[in-house]
């Protein structure tokens, strides 16, 4: 059975893998029909992904169908469209028992600590499927970056007519637009590329955007949409430690910074900018059993539009060939999916 496994930083293989065997109890046999590759991949990739172990089979977002499943599975059944929930927890750690598994203390993410999706089948634990009736593989493949943003915006918890700022328009800055544009609260979206913020403007209506530059102007555009006040909320979506180190400077006293981007390098600030402030600092990882369930119900219902979301399409004989180039700044990649075929 053919996967594709990344040996180490830009080194993909093409490899032989054996079929899995029947699953067990509270497993199920899927077939992966859709992947889409996210910034951990490119990270991973390039060697800058702080949790991925080589070598590897990468692949978390993933539109399956059930071929098979093991005795005690009632959730899903054999010909399920469904998204997986990559988070292998253990149940019984801190974190885990306190119903906050995303951050489980020996999580493994499939296609990051564990083999994930690039191969043809696999087998899963059963109460990490999200079946949709209507939802097309494609759909369900786009569902945990989604999730991403919707939990980071739960962390942040942004109130109705608060100014967020949202920094970085990549996927998952995306994924955190859609969620914040639900509460209420007025965007402003950050990014130093000008066709990402046209795109935030044309596909979500977001009426202020700030391409930073590096100088005076990005404070002069944050005190004329706050009215001086700064934000109460600000989510750092780049994984850049340069952004992340000076995100703090773009909160209001007594507000909110999430990081949801990551990074291997260090991340600092002087403390009397956090201190002075009594801001608020917080970290956001994955995303919970019911970001999933809450998401495919609002593609379902149509609230979430991922139609412009697919910029780049590939399939498993070519992405080994295609996968560099969907990592440079000026390929105009906002989220690529491969057809498994």
């Amino acid at each position: 059975m053919r996967a594709i496994q990344l040996e180490g930083a830009k080194q993909f293989k093409q490899i032989e893998v054996e079929r899995p065997e029947p699953p067990g109890d509270n497993q199920a046999l899927v077939r992966v029909h859709r992947v889409g590759i996210c910034g951990t991949d490119y990270a991973a990739y390039l060697g800058k992904m702080p949790f991925f172990k080589y070598p590897r089979i990468p692949g978390h977002e993933l539109g399956v169908e059930v071929l098979e499943v093991g005795d005690e599975v009632t959730n899903v059944k054999p010909g399920d469209r469904c998204s997986i929930e990559p988070y292998m927890n253990c149940g019984d750690c801190y974190p885990c028992r306190r119903g906050h598994g995303n951050c489980c203390e020996r999580l493994k993410v499939l296609g990051v600590m564990q083999d994930g999706g690039l191969r043809e089948r696999f087998l899963v634990r059963s109460d990490k499927l999200h079946p949709s009736e209507t939802l097309t593989f494609q759909q369900l493949a786009l569902v945990e970056t989604l999730g991403i943003g919707c939990h980071a915006t739960d962390r942040a918890d942004p109130g109705e007519g608060d100014h967020v700022l949202i920094i970085g328009a990549g996927p998952i800055g995306l994924a955190t637009l859609e969620f914040t544009r639900l509460t209420g609260a007025t965007i402003t979206v950050m990014d130093m590329v000008q066709s990402r913020l046209d795109f935030c403007k044309e596909t979500y209506g977001v009426s202020h955007t700030i391409r930073f530059e590096g100088d005076s102007s990005e404070e002069e555009r944050i005190a004329e949409i706050t009215g001086g006040d700064r934000y109460a909320v600000a989510i750092d979506a780049t994984g850049n430690p340069r952004s992340m180190s000076g995100a703090l400077s773009y909160v209001a006293h007594t507000g909110t910074l999430v990081y949801v981007g990551i990074t291997s390098e260090e991340v600092s600030f002087p403390h009397p900018v956090l201190h002075r402030a009594e801001a608020t600092l917080k970290a956001s990882r994955n995303a919970l059993p019911g970001d999933f369930r809450r998401i495919i119900a609002l593609i379902e219902d149509g609230t979430i539009d991922t139609g412009p979301w697919i910029t780049h399409r590939t399939t498993f004989d070519k992405l080994i060939d295609e996968f560099d180039q969907f990592t440079r700044s000026d390929s105009g990649v906002l989220k690529a999916m491969v057809e498994m075929k």
